[in-house]
């Protein structure tokens, strides 16, 4: 997607979400509980677009040790309607229901799927592997209860944004290595695939962008539980050795974004092994754009749409 960018490869709307995004302290510079208390003062934006769906619903399901909130998009017609799990980014520290609510709402409508999106536990309080175990505890959920839906559960995307996309990469990995629930496709928006910090792209973008590398590096220190996990497939999908048996996937990119060499990495990974992939880059963009919908619209819309073209064209299982 082209827009009018500046020297620094940003549009309008990036310039001005960034110049708020670092108008208070740097999140690395607060616990995360500082962080969401933070995050929960900031007022909702006025104006915003809430795409119409023709029902929306939270539930509780359960999990190992407790329970999680799953939030149900229905969109409108008769169904059953395929399934799209979607996993919301944040780092595995931040994030909820809440912050991909009118993603979710415009990938429903577009994609004619069932959305379930997840609210799993989060990091610190919950690190690696819990944040996976209720991702997956929910797509098996989302398969049992697919006819009380009015769903189809045997054709079910999985998805997500940053560490969300990582979640929904996850996923497919779990899924055919545990002869889980069948999927049909990813659909990664920026994802985090490797927590490695080390590519071009974190140097390039490692400072003023909104996701800096020090950033990412505070995500990376409270989600996992030791240096050794860094280089676990399940918290580095990139490192998977044989991706051949994964489905097909589009990836959307951020063109300013630390994380857009290893979304890069991914999609060449998938391709040298005979996955089907699309790529999509959002020029002008910074990481962060599909949970701010107020301010990216157009970005939202456009992945939205990328996506839909996509899945409109991978046959079902």
């Amino acid at each position: 997607m082209g827009k009018d960018v500046d020297k620094m490869g940003l549009t309008n709307s990036a310039k001005l979400y960034l110049e708020a995004f670092y108008s208070g302290p740097k999140f690395q510079s607060l616990t995360a509980e500082e962080v969401r208390e933070m995050m929960s003062l900031v007022p909702v934006p006025e104006g915003i677009e809430i795409p119409p769906v023709a029902k929306v619903e939270d539930r509780q399901i359960a999990v190992d040790n407790g329970e999680i909130t799953i939030r149900i998009y229905t969109p409108s017609g008769q169904g059953p309607f395929p399934l799209f799990v979607y996993y919301h980014g944040g780092g595995w520290v931040i994030g909820d229901l809440e912050t991909s609510d009118a993603g979710c709402r415009l990938l429903a409508e577009k994609t004619s799927r069932i959305v379930m999106s997840v609210d799993y536990r989060l990091a610190p309080e919950h690190r690696f592997p819990v944040p996976v175990e209720d991702s997956y505890a929910a797509l098996c959920w989302a398969r049992e209860h697919a006819s009380e839906l009015n769903a189809v559960g045997e054709d079910i995307v999985v998805g997500g944004d940053s560490a969300g996309g990582n979640l929904a990469t996850v996923m497919a990995i779990l899924s055919q290595e545990n002869k889980g629930p069948s999927i049909t496709a990813q659909a990664l928006i920026y994802p985090v695939t490797n927590l490695d910090f080390t590519t071009s792209s974190y140097e390039k973008f490692a400072e003023g962008y909104g996701l800096d590398k020090e950033l990412m590096i505070w995500f990376g220190k409270y989600y996992i539980n030791n240096e050794k996990e860094f280089k676990d497939p399940l918290v580095s999908p990139l490192l998977h050795k044989n991706v051949s048996a994964l489905p097909p996937a589009i990836i959307v990119a951020a063109e300013n974004d630390v994380l857009l060499d290893e979304g890069m990495q991914y999609r060449d990974k998938l391709k040298e092994a005979g996955v089907p992939v699309d790529y999509v880059q959002i020029d002008g963009s910074v990481h962060g754009y599909f949970s701010n919908m107020a301010v990216f619209a157009d970005e939202t819309k456009a992945t939205v749409d990328a996506i839909a073209k996509f899945l409109s064209l991978v046959p079902s299982k």
